[in-house]
């Protein structure tokens, strides 16, 4: 399987990542990619940006030389279910990413309580996808999450960054996939890059997804026919 769409990657519009959208698109270039996407942590992250930066966002090309860049946020999962991504926000972008993250829903080992979180983020009308849900730090009943997923053509993430950053994620994203699989959903591969050089790496995901042979075709980012028409972008 040769991707080349990443949809989760970050500029220094997050502060702890450390490249600009220009460079992201220069290296999208050199390694011929068909699509990106600028999916910056939402306001609610001390280090994240103002929500003006998503408001304004359509500043950026739609196309460069052929590369097609997408627009969206990577939003933060509050405790009571909700996003920091307003509808306001979620209207001037081409999609909206949602998961955990600690500074904002601090690690619970209640699996009954994230799935409930989790299966109501799933069904927000702005979210098209569910970002690095294997972290091991908020455990979640998969075949429910997956089902769930399905059922709202909401896409789960194998976030290929997790290998690195989220250690013991491996075995918990194997199963995610067993259970996409079996639901037949739809998963989305990122590479959760914080530096330009790592867009596009997706050998970890990809591992994985071969092991238990799952279909190109339902992996969101496999073609941009798929992508465009799964996030409902025009073409």
């Amino acid at each position: 399987m040769n991707l080349l769409i990443d949809l989760h990657m970050h500029t220094h519009a997050s502060a702890h990542a450390y490249s600009s959208v220009f460079e992201y698109i220069m290296e999208a270039k050199r390694k011929n990619m068909l699509a990106i996407a600028i999916t910056d942590h939402g306001p609610a992250l001390d280090d994240s940006s103002h929500k003006w930066h998503f408001l304004n966002m359509n500043a950026i090309p739609e196309l460069v030389d052929g590369l097609r860049i997408l627009k969206g946020i990577e939003a933060n999962i509050y405790k009571d279910s909700s996003i920091d991504c307003d509808n306001l926000m979620s209207e001037k972008l081409d999609f909206v990413m949602a998961g955990f993250h600690d500074a904002v829903y601090p690690p619970c080992s209640d699996v009954t309580k994230n799935t409930d979180c989790l299966m109501k983020v799933i069904n927000h009308p702005s979210v098209k996808i569910i970002v690095h849900p294997g972290n091991p730090k908020f455990p979640v009943d998969y075949r429910a999450i997956a089902t769930e997923a399905a059922r709202n053509n909401v896409a789960l993430e194998i976030n290929s960054g997790s290998a690195v950053a989220r250690k013991g994620s491996s075995a918990n994203c194997r199963e995610i996939i067993e259970e996409v699989k079996s639901a037949g959903g739809y998963v989305s591969v990122g590479s959760d890059a914080h530096y330009c050089s790592q867009m596009g790496n997706f050998d970890h995901a990809l591992k994985l997804l071969e092991e238990q042979q799952f279909p190109e075709e339902r992996v969101l980012n496999s073609s941009l026919m798929i992508t465009l028409s799964f996030l409902e972008i025009k073409k």
